[in-house]
């Protein structure tokens, strides 16, 4: 909903509503409100102040909560779905669907993936497959995990929440 509020402009009293998303020096002296969602956007924030994300074509679909890997498609800085079983570690993590080519948003490590379900409060997650995770770790003794990557993610911090942890990784 929009807020306004009223204001003198030479000199008659005139309703302006406050700014959600900035347009830039068009938007100065402008009020600022929360959206949505009750949060500034980053449209209004300082530069260098806000979400700490890197942007990153996605080369496959990518769901909300999914862990991902960077990685080089063919000169073209990207990202595709982390996996324990194919050597793609976990740089970072979407909240929210990207499709194939388009321009994901991605939080690093160390910071809080809410969109995930089914987590058991207090339990501890390692990598899984398909950019998901998994509380069981990767057996380091079973052959079968040979050139497995093994990677601690994070403990849930509710059903829905797990506090990430850039802990690095190893390839079984």
């Amino acid at each position: 909903m929009a807020q306004g509020f009223l204001a003198r402009v030479a000199g008659k009293t005139k309703q302006l509503f406050a700014t959600v998303i900035s347009s830039g020096a068009g938007s100065s002296g402008n009020i600022v409100a929360l959206g949505a969602d009750g949060r500034l956007d980053d449209s209004v924030l300082p530069v260098g102040i806000g979400a700490d994300t890197t942007q990153a074509v996605a080369s496959e679909t990518l769901g909300a909560g999914k862990f991902v890997n960077y990685h080089d498609n063919t000169g073209v800085f990207s990202v595709r779905l982390a996996d324990n079983s194919n050597g793609r570690q976990a740089d970072g993590y979407v909240l929210e669907e990207f499709a194939s080519a388009a321009t994901a948003t991605v939080y690093p490590l160390d910071g809080t993936n809410a969109e995930l379900t089914g987590l058991a409060i207090g339990a501890r997650h390692w990598l899984g497959t398909a950019g998901g995770v998994t509380a069981t770790p990767l057996d380091e003794t079973d052959t079968g995990n040979v050139n497995k990557i093994s990677q601690y993610i994070g403990v849930a911090k509710s059903a829905t929440e797990l506090v990430t942890d850039d802990d690095g990784y190893v390839v079984l």
